[in-house]
């Protein structure tokens, strides 16, 4: 079984292929919600954590969103720390979800995998790529911010500049209805790669 990695900057439209591919039937990870899936019920990665970030990184036994949000914004060094606890948890974790799948690969969607250098276990690397405005749009839509968050977001994130070279396939993400044919086209594609 084949690991095919799937990333895109903030805005990117990453979930929109990432849901493409699942109504195509292959199997999806979800690398930021099992994450936060983990930071809630691990013990051992909530102690790491705490022994960090401290005692309020915890409100009754969940996540302080807010609180770890406002320690690593904009802070490269937090920013790493947080990546560096909470990554190994979730390879191992991929790892065993896997294993409920016969198919010929599997997608690790995760925003970070260059930036981690998590592209390099990767057997394929599949980067979305997006027009900055519209990306900029599509986040203060989303998550009702303004425009200085989205940026300070995006300036955390390496520019696309960097991973092009790094990715072995680029879907450019312009409207819906164009990014669904360039999916399954890629589709038909690993097939015939990973057969």
């Amino acid at each position: 079984m084949k690991n095919i990695g799937l990333s895109g900057g903030i805005g990117s439209g990453k979930s929109t292929v990432s849901k493409i591919l699942t109504n195509n039937g292959i199997p999806v990870y979800d690398s930021d919600s099992r994450a936060k899936l983990l930071m809630n019920s691990s013990v051992e990665l909530k102690d790491m954590i705490i022994n960090h970030f401290g005692i309020d990184s915890y409100i009754n036994n969940k996540l302080n969103k807010k609180y770890i949000s406002e320690v690593i914004f904009n802070n490269q060094t937090e920013i790493s720390k947080i990546n560096s606890l909470v990554h190994p948890f979730v390879f191992k974790d991929f790892n065993n979800w896997k294993k409920h799948f016969f198919s010929n690969y599997v997608i690790f969607e995760s925003a970070l995998i260059f930036e981690t250098g998590s592209y390099k276990k990767n057997d394929f690397n599949i980067l979305v790529v997006s027009d900055i405005k519209e990306r900029i749009k599509r986040v203060i839509k989303r998550d009702s911010v303004e425009e200085k968050d989205v940026l300070i977001r995006i300036k955390n994130q390496w520019s696309d500049k960097i991973k092009i070279p790094l990715t072995d396939y680029i879907i450019e993400n312009i409207s819906f209805q164009e990014t669904k044919i360039k999916v399954k086209k890629m589709i038909q594609e690993l097939n015939n790669k990973f057969q």
